[in-house]
C-alpha cells in the first residue's frame, strides 16, 4: 500500500510518530522490533512486553536501543511513552491498558493467553495486530464484533502469507476478475511431524521446535487459510483442503490450473487451499474467473492464457519487514490487511499424530498429539468437532485412534478459560447468520 510510506513521512515530519507496543519477544518479535526501530520513520515501538524481560531486552538491544528501562506500574510505563523512553515489562496488560500506545502487535502464538491479550487491547480501545493467527483462526471473529464496537481495527499482518493473499486477493477483485481460490505454497507437508523430529532444522534457524513443528504438520497453513477464508467468505473444498503434491520446483504456472475441481471453483464462494513442491515458494496464489469475453482477449494477450483459469501470484512473503505496514493501515486509514469480515467460514480442527489414551491431558499445537486439519464451519458445528485452539490442556475421556478428529464429546474443557467463553459467544452470535454466495461475496468485495 503506497499511501503508507507517504502518510508516515508526514507523521516524522510532523513529530508524531504512531505509537505501538508488542507483546511477544521471540524469534519474530525480535524482526518486528529490528524494523521498526531502525526503517519505518513516523513509528515508535515504545514498550515490549513478554513474561520473560530479558528477552524484551534483548530484542531492543539487537534493535539498537540499549536504555530501555523494566516498568511494573501503569503509570510508570505512561510516564515513559511521555518522555520518549523505551520500556519492557513482563505484564502484557500494561500495554493494553496505558495512555499513548496506538496499537498492539501480538506475536506470541499462545491461544489463551493471546485471546486475552487481544480482548484487553480491544478494550482499551488500541488497534490490535495479530500476529497469532492460532486466536485469529479460533475467536478471531467475535474478537472483530468486539473490536468494531469498541471503534478499532482487528487484522491479521501483512507480510505473513494470510495477508499477502489478502492484498493479492484485493488486487485480483479490484481487476474486475472473480477470485475462485486463495492458494499457499508449502515445501513440506507431514503431519506426523514433531519437535524432536523438527529439533535440528529449528536450532539452525533459531527458532522454537514447536512452531516448526507447526508449519511441518499442516496446522499453521490450515490457520492461515481458515483466516483467508472468513476474510473472504471462501469455504474449504474437501476436510484437510486438497494439498496437491507436485515435484519439488516445478514452476507454479505450469500445473496449477489443472490441480483443483473446476466445477467446484466455479459454482461455489471459492475455495481457500495449498499446494506442495511449487515454485516460486514460499509464496501465494490467487486462481480468478472472467466472464467478458473482451476482457477474457485482453487477459490472453497479457500472458495470463485462455482460461478459465487465471493465474496471479506473489513469489514470497517478507513476514515482520511488512507488519509496520500493518500498524499504519490501521492507524492511519482504518484498513485491515485481513480480518474475518464473513464470520466462522472455516474452522481448524483437532486430529489424532498418534493413538491416543483416555486420562490424557493434550499437549499444544506443534507438539506430539495432535496436528490441525481445515473444515467447513458448518460442518465442525454439526459434527461437534473440536477445534485445534482449545484441545490443549482438555482431558480426554475416551481413546482416539491415530488420525481421527476430537469432538467435544471427547474430552474434558479446561475450566475458566476466556478462548472457550468466546467461542461460545462465537457460537451464538453467528448461529443465524447466513453464508455468502459467491455473488454476494464478490459484489460486498467490490464495493469495499
Amino acid at each position: 500500500m503506497i499511501l503508507v510510506d507517504t502518510a508516515l513521512a508526514k507523521r516524522q515530519a510532523e513529530n508524531k510518530p504512531i505509537r505501538v507496543a508488542m507483546v511477544g519477544a521471540g524469534f519474530m518479535g525480535r524482526g518486528i522490533a529490528l524494523q521498526i526501530c531502525n526503517y519505518v520513520p513516523g513509528m515508535e515501538l515504545v514498550a515490549i512486553a513478554n513474561r520473560d524481560t530479558e528477552k524484551a531486552k534483548r530484542a531492543y538491544s539487537e534493535a539498537g536501543v540499549l536504555d530501555a528501562q523494566e516498568v511494573d506500574s501503569l503509570c510508570k510505563l505512561e510516564e515513559n511513552i511521555r518522555n520518549g523512553r523505551y520500556s519492557i515489562t513482563n505484564d502484557a496488560m500494561l500495554l493494553c491498558d496505558a495512555e499513548g500506545i496506538d496499537a498492539i502487535i501480538e506475536v506470541t502464538g499462545a491461544v489463551e493467553f493471546g485471546t486475552n491479550v487481544a480482548m484487553r487491547a480491544i478494550q482499551g480501545k488500541k488497534h490490535i495486530i495479530m500476529m497469532n493467527a492460532e486466536v485469529d483462526g479460533t475467536v478471531g471473529p467475535i474478537l472483530k464484533v468486539y473490536a468494531d464496537k469498541a471503534g478499532v481495527v482487528f487484522t491479521n499482518a501483512d507480510g505473513d502469507q494470510p495477508g499477502v493473499e489478502m492484498n493479492l486477493y484485493r488486487f485480483v477483485k479490484s481487476l474486475g476478475v472473480k477470485p475462485v481460490l486463495c492458494g499457499n505454497i508449502k515445501g513440506l507437508h507431514d503431519p506426523y511431524r514433531n519437535p524432536t523430529t523438527q529439533k535440528g532444522f529449528a536450532e539452525k534457524w533459531g527458532q522454537n521446535p514447536s512452531m516448526v513443528t507447526s508449519f511441518a504438520d499442516g496446522s499453521k497453513i490450515s490457520f492461515e487459510q481458515a483466516i483467508v477464508a472468513n476474510g473472504t467468505g471462501m469455504r474449504v473444498g474437501t476436510r484437510g483442503m486438497h494439498g496437491p503434491t507436485v515435484p519439488s520446483g516445478t514452476p507454479l504456472k505450469d500445473v496449477v490450473h489443472n490441480l483443483y475441481p473446476l466445477e467446484e471453483l466455479l459454482e461455489g464462494p471459492g475455495i481457500v487451499d495449498y499446494i506442495v513442491g511449487a515454485e516460486p515458494g514460499p509464496g501465494v496464489f490467487v486462481l480468478g474467473t472472467h466472464d467478458h469475453p473482451i476482457q477474457q482477449h485482453y487477459l490472453n494477450l497479457y500472458k495470463l492464457g485462455e482460461g478459465p483459469l487465471y493465474l496471479f501470484y506473489t513469489p514470497y512473503h517478507l513476514c515482520h519487514f511488512e507488519v509496520p505496514s500493518t500498524v499504519a493501515r490501521a492507524v492511519l486509514f482504518n484498513d485491515a490487511a485481513l480480518t474475518p469480515t464473513y464470520g466462522p467460514c472455516v474452522e481448524v480442527v483437532a486430529a489424532a499424530k498418534i493413538d491416543l489414551k483416555a486420562g490424557e491431558v493434550i499437549d499444544p499445537i506443534g507438539h506430539y498429539m495432535t496436528y490441525g486439519l481445515c473444515e467447513n464451519a458448518d460442518t465442525t458445528e454439526r459434527e461437534n468437532l473440536l477445534p485445534i485452539g482449545v484441545a490443549e490442556g482438555c482431558i480426554l475421556k475416551n481413546d482416539v485412534p491415530k488420525d481421527k478428529v476430537l469432538t467435544y464429546d471427547d474430552v474434558i474443557l479446561p475450566e475458566g478459560r476466556l478462548v472457550d467463553k468466546l467461542r461460545e459467544e462465537q457460537r451464538r452470535h453467528f448461529a443465524s447468520a447466513a453464508k455468502p454466495s459467491a455473488a454476494q461475496v464478490f459484489k460486498k468485495e467490490a464495493v469495499a
